[in-house]
């Protein structure tokens, strides 16, 4: 018997259409431009997100390091929130490889950045002891928030007052389409209006490599010249890119299984003496939870009992758990992890 493996989205491995898209791929030699299904998914990703054209990178991490170092010079400052994956899970790349300054505000419960705190946070240009504001960047879905959603107005406000005093706005769009499908929207509403987007192709898209960064020409040049720098020109990477263009054209509308399959967990497990589902969770494919005061295990050593039971699961936190649903977790899959928990904290 398989794993029921629900630490994250990012352990999905390709579909049989994928493999068969990856082993019939035309390819090229990308760092020339010259590989056709690395071009037809920038082509495809561009039109998504409504951007003018779009870069294939290795990784989410690569494409939003390529994003700042394209709109900001060594020392000027970025904003962001004190929760975003750039921040926390992204090994400090932007200071350590770009010299820019980020300054952290405190995100909301929904995952957004208080409007009057971004404001106040805005650096005078004239002042020389300060670092020039030139970004702003968003995470929608948000990972540490909940993978709460960012709406359409919010979103716009953000682009529509950042480019009112001459600011980019970035969008870390890992789960972009979990975000769009739950919104009912097409996912270039959520990004038309910013300078720039990543989105993930190896989360909920099921693809085993790769994100993309889309936005105006211009910016995909300067992009272009980052990703070299980085060592991500990859050549033949269109035998990749295949799977990622399965994955646009297959995967995006089925995300609202993985919702429903995650709200029936929670419900659940919320029903299991012990578990404190956060409120409001899940808002898509992510399920955040706490162990009650009274259970006298910690996360981690649930986290061992549970593999007794054939599933893996991520403590993120001494009593915290984080659980995603995906392509891979289906409805008997959901009942196993239900029933895994219930044995293992009736042990407590």
């Amino acid at each position: 018997m398989e794993y029921i493996d629900l630490r994250s989205d990012t352990v999905t491995h390709p579909t049989p259409a994928m493999l068969a898209a990856m082993a019939a791929a035309p390819l090229g030699d990308d760092v020339y431009m010259e590989d056709p299904t690395i071009n037809r998914l920038q082509e495809m990703s561009a039109a998504l997100t409504g951007h003018e054209a779009g870069l294939f990178v290795p990784s989410g991490t690569m494409g939003n390091l390529a994003a700042v170092l394209a709109h900001c010079q060594r020392g000027d400052e970025v904003i962001l929130g004190n929760k975003a994956h750039t921040f926390l899970f992204e090994a400090g790349g932007i200071s350590a490889l770009g010299g820019v300054h980020s300054c952290q505000l405190s995100n909301q419960p929904d995952g957004s950045i208080a409007m009057e705190d971004i404001q106040a946070a805005l650096r005078p240009d004239n002042d020389p002891h300060q670092p020039h504001t030139r970004l702003i960047t968003l995470e929608n879905t948000h990972n540490r928030c909940g993978g709460t959603v960012q709406s359409v107005a919010y979103t716009r406000q953000v682009a529509d007052f950042a480019h009112g005093r001459g600011l980019k706005v970035h969008l870390d769009g890992a789960r972009l389409f979990n975000a769009a499908v739950y919104l009912g929207v097409p996912a270039k509403e959520l990004t038309a209006p910013l300078d720039s987007v990543t989105f993930c192709l190896s989360k909920a898209l099921c693809a085993p490599v790769g994100s993309v960064l889309c936005g105006s020409n211009a910016f995909i040049e300067r992009a272009r010249r980052v990703r070299k720098m980085l060592g991500g020109g990859m050549r033949q990477a269109g035998v990749l890119a295949a799977a990622g263009i399965v994955a646009l054209e297959t995967m995006i509308d089925r995300l609202v299984e993985d919702h429903a399959r995650a709200h029936r967990l929670a419900d659940g497990l919320a029903k299991l003496p012990g578990i404190v589902l956060d409120p409001g969770s899940p808002a898509t494919n992510m399920i955040f939870f706490n162990l009650a005061p009274e259970v006298p295990f910690n996360a981690q050593q649930v986290a061992a009992a549970l593999l007794n039971w054939r599933v893996k699961v991520s403590a993120t936190g001494l009593r915290r758990f984080r659980l995603v649903t995906h392509y891979w977790i289906d409805d008997h899959a959901v009942d196993q992890a239900q029933e895994a928990f219930q044995q293992v904290l009736q042990k407590a």
